[in-house]
């Protein structure tokens, strides 16, 4: 049985091929390791940032999600985003993402959290069943993205 636990630095090769798995079916998001391993050490390194939680069995990093950290002036607290989730194709459909989300919600809660948020591609009709089984309810808000130049 697959454990869920907090990611570590020496795991991030294993999350950033996830996180490949992941952006190569995003209609807007395209792989690349550099990037995402150097996200994943941020995060891994500034806990005020987020938190990522990965299941395993040994060594073998199965699934991950991460979550942001933000604050709503809406909720008057503490939010977060649910960046990431990703499970290994070959372990889909076995009930590993719902222990993995669930975990991460419970943390969110534990946290002092009073909202998670998430986007997903919006023909992505399988990973909108699976958010909706977890207790999410679709958004009435439309996102917007402007990528800037650093």
């Amino acid at each position: 049985m697959p454990e869920i636990t907090p990611a570590t630095l020496a795991e991030v090769p294993q999350l950033a091929g996830l996180l490949t798995i992941l952006f190569t079916h995003e209609v807007e998001l395209a792989p690349d390791p550099a990037k995402q391993e150097r996200a994943l050490r941020m995060i891994l390194t500034q806990p005020e940032i987020g938190r990522i939680f990965c299941a395993r069995e040994g060594n073998q990093v199965l699934g991950m999600v991460s979550l942001l950290f933000t604050i709503s002036t809406a909720e008057g607290g503490r939010a977060a985003w649910l960046e990431d989730m990703v499970i290994h194709p070959a372990r889909r459909n076995s009930g590993l993402g719902r222990q993995l989300i669930d975990h991460a919600l419970d943390a969110a809660q534990t946290l002092g959290c009073t909202r998670v948020t998430l986007l997903t591609d919006g023909v992505n009709t399988s990973a909108m069943r699976f958010y909706e089984r977890a207790g999410f309810v679709r958004s009435e808000m439309v996102p917007f993205r402007r990528y800037l130049t650093i």
